[in-house]
């Protein structure tokens, strides 16, 4: 099921679907070189709000974000080589990095310590924390092919998962562990058995897999690809709306041939659509890689940010565009929001899409924070019957 929100770039139909970039706040003194990730703390008993941000420039950057939108950088810690992802710890004390040096490193803000905990032997493209029987765990997965889960407290991995292809992109909410590859596979982990895939799909889209990102219940995740669709996927069929029927199609498949409604849930199936898309023009339709995926903490709906410089807030459950905002002068690489939703950043960096000759020494390096207003993500009002 494809379109059902449109295009996400055509101009919107009506006033209140545009939203509105003059309140956005630059980040003080930003990296010098393209920006590979941001992490807010999640940490509910910190007053302001702190930004980790990894960059090609081999560094991590610790802004404190006070409730003006102003920061201040506290502290910056380094790999040997281009950072490509960073996330904190649920309490906020540490932050975990990964990066083409092949190491994961764990900091730890009130000491300023940084350790090396972990080691690929390829690039680390993605860590998370996550809780295992309330000990903090790290999980990382690497170009190597591997998916490596690291105790604080040894020095070797506590147990490693053998990927089919390169890993591109991980999310982590609860037990739930997503891993998106190379080939366009997409293993969930129950990580209540760590060791083991308890799902495996295709990518519902047809393109590279760019990004993973888990629902904020943990229910399922949203997939974005290179070619301008993001996909929605439950974990459980009875959670789409749907049971598999094993006639004529593989095992663990989902079509609308081979499904049958089982429970009057509604709006609640597997589905794709177009986004970040220019509007045709001479048969010719411009596609852009949708590089990020953000759900909003408290309301459980998403956003979408791209090649195209835009980003976009969307109603899953409504299948229905929020607020689609203007062109902020250049590719934004990466999103996320902060702990209650008040903020949304987002970074603007060249991400390589169009090759080595688009980029130039003028491209902006920015990360913006965007003051969400109370009506941007809340969903829409529910249209079911009486």
């Amino acid at each position: 099921m494809s379109g059902l929100f449109g295009s996400a770039s055509q101009a919107a139909s009506a006033a209140s679907t545009v939203g509105d970039l003059a309140k956005d706040i630059p980040l003080s003194n930003p990296p010098e070189d393209s920006v590979s990730d941001l992490a807010f703390s999640p940490a509910a008993t910190q007053a302001n709000d702190f930004l980790a941000v990894a960059s090609w420039d081999k560094k991590v950057r610790i802004y404190e974000i006070a409730s003006t939108g102003q920061s201040e950088g506290r502290h910056v810690y380094e790999h040997n080589a281009p950072v490509l992802n960073c996330d904190f710890s649920k309490d906020g004390t540490k932050i975990a990095s990964g990066g083409a040096d092949n190491q994961v490193k764990v900091c730890e803000l009130q000491s300023q310590q940084t350790a090396q905990i972990g080691q690929h032997e390829q690039p680390v493209k993605c860590v998370r924390w996550f809780e295992s029987n309330g000990t903090p765990m790290v999980v990382s997965g690497s170009w190597d092919k591997t998916v490596k889960y690291w105790d604080l407290r040894q020095q070797q991995p506590a147990a490693n998962l053998q990927c089919q292809e390169r890993v591109y992109t991980i999310d982590v909410k609860d037990n739930l562990l997503v891993i998106g590859t190379a080939d366009r596979y997409i293993n969930v982990v129950d990580l209540k058995n760590p060791t083991k895939f308890y799902k495996t799909i295709q990518s519902p889209l047809k393109w590279q897999t760019k990004v993973v990102s888990c629902f904020t219940d943990s229910t399922g995740f949203a997939i974005g690809s290179i070619e301008g669709r993001c996909a929605i996927q439950y974990v459980e069929e009875k959670d789409a709306g749907y049971v598999i029927s094993n006639s004529g199609s593989p095992p663990g498949s989902l079509t609308r041939a081979s499904a049958r409604k089982t429970d009057p849930v509604e709006n609640r199936s597997n589905f794709s659509f177009k986004c970040h898309r220019d509007p045709p023009s001479n048969n010719v339709v411009n596609v852009y890689s949708v590089n990020d995926i953000s759900f909003h903490p408290v309301h459980g709906t998403f956003s979408t940010a791209g090649s195209d410089g835009t980003f976009h807030f969307w109603d899953k459950d409504a299948k229905h565009r929020l607020k689609g905002y203007p062109n902020v002068g250049g590719s934004i690489v990466t999103t996320t929001f902060n702990k209650n939703g008040s903020i949304f950043a987002y970074a603007i960096s060249y991400d390589w899409s169009k090759g080595f000759q688009h980029h130039t020494p003028q491209y902006p390096i920015k990360v913006m924070l965007h003051p969400v207003d109370n009506d941007e993500c809340k969903p829409r009002p529910s249209m079911k019957k009486r």
